[in-house]
């Protein structure tokens, strides 16, 4: 019989081992972020900036599809828009199959909607009057010679922003300001700074960067000619975003999504620890290689403001895993099998993540 996630969650907190104080939970907390760490983002860290969740995003596509389409169209609409509100885009896609028509006015006023929002924030750090917290957090952490990875399901480029306000170099993979052209081995090279030398032999040196997957696609990535070129403005042309639903999976083996896919994956399957940031494992593309990693034993911290019915599934039956979520004016943590509340600490997200525990 199937267990529901209350089971799951009250048998997780069934244990004999005494609950680790505050001290120590704060000390795992800090000592997480070491070696070996891949930060994986879900839209979790976007909506926290002010981007759209899907309520707003329903109401948007709501008032711009409502008598544009077809009436065909405004039948599947029709049904698939009460699903996104309560499951999400992707499930209500996955349950009703939209048109190519649909599916095209979907996508074209999402992104429409999430570069508005977008632009706010950007104009906001540009002008001094905000700092984005990931810029804070990525200053207090260790960035490996190689270069971090962060990977994400976001088509938004705040990732990029806030690294490069703090100085660090962003891998996109891409090639060029102008017309980027995708060429990871020239993109990595392009980040060298000297040779080290010593009296053996010579190294190359490298700028401190992220390395920065995008396997859904991002707001910067358009197709010119049937090749995926990177330029930061707008233009009328088809932008590179994968729409969730069926057919993310048919797009995910087109360039540039392929290579944001592979590298993803590999650098997955060599993390010694994960970092979660308002990912709720609903992304079946990247659960293939993220998912079995975790229950490998991986140790991983979820940081968010509400745990998914997947994430809560996940860290009930995987003891390595460290969840934080908000819980009234506090936060709750599930750690070593006991769900701990710490009140009037916030915790949960990236600025209160920064601010009371590095």
């Amino acid at each position: 019989m199937k267990t529901t996630y209350v089971k799951v969650l009250e048998e997780y907190i069934l244990t004999s081992t005494p609950a680790p104080t505050e001290d120590e939970i704060f000390k795992q907390l800090q000592s997480h972020l070491t070696d070996g760490l891949v930060i994986v983002v879900g839209s979790g860290l976007s909506c926290a900036e002010g981007l759209p969740g899907m309520g707003e995003l329903g109401d948007h596509l709501h008032n711009n599809l409502e008598g544009q389409i077809s009436p065909d169209d405004q039948a599947l609409w029709d049904k698939i828009r009460p699903e996104m509100i309560t499951n999400g885009l992707e499930a209500a896609l996955l349950s009703t199959q939209p048109s190519p028509s649909l599916e095209d006015g979907i996508l074209r006023h999402t992104i429409d909607l999430i570069l508005s929002k977008e632009r706010e924030v950007i104009q906001g750090v540009f002008s001094g009057a905000r700092t984005l917290p990931l810029s804070s957090f990525l200053e207090r952490i260790r960035i490996p010679n190689t270069g971090l990875p962060i990977i994400t399901t976001n088509y938004d480029r705040l990732i990029e922003i806030a690294a490069e306000e703090i100085n660090l170099g962003v891998d996109t993979m891409f090639v060029g300001n102008f017309a980027g052209s995708l060429d990871r081995n020239k993109s990595r090279m392009s980040f060298c700074e000297g040779i080290a030398k010593s009296s053996r032999q010579a190294n190359l040196t490298y700028r401190n960067k992220i390395n920065i997957f995008k396997p859904h696609g991002s707001l910067d990535w358009y197709d010119r000619a049937g090749k995926p070129v990177r330029y930061s403005g707008d233009l009328e042309l088809s932008r590179l975003v994968i729409t969730p639903g069926l057919n993310k999976f048919r797009s995910g083996y087109d360039s540039p999504f392929d290579v944001n896919r592979e590298r993803a994956n590999i650098a997955i399957n060599a993390a010694a620890r994960f970092l979660l940031i308002g990912y709720g494992f609903n992304d079946d593309h990247l659960e293939t290689h993220l998912r079995p990693k975790i229950q490998s034993g991986i140790p991983s911290l979820i940081l968010t403001y509400a745990l998914s019915e997947n994430a809560k599934t996940l860290i009930a039956n995987n003891p390595s895993v460290i969840a934080v979520e908000r819980h009234a004016d506090g936060s709750s943590i599930y750690i070593s099998g006991h769900v701990i509340q710490i009140p009037r600490r916030d915790i949960w997200s990236v600025d209160g993540f920064v601010k009371g525990v590095l």
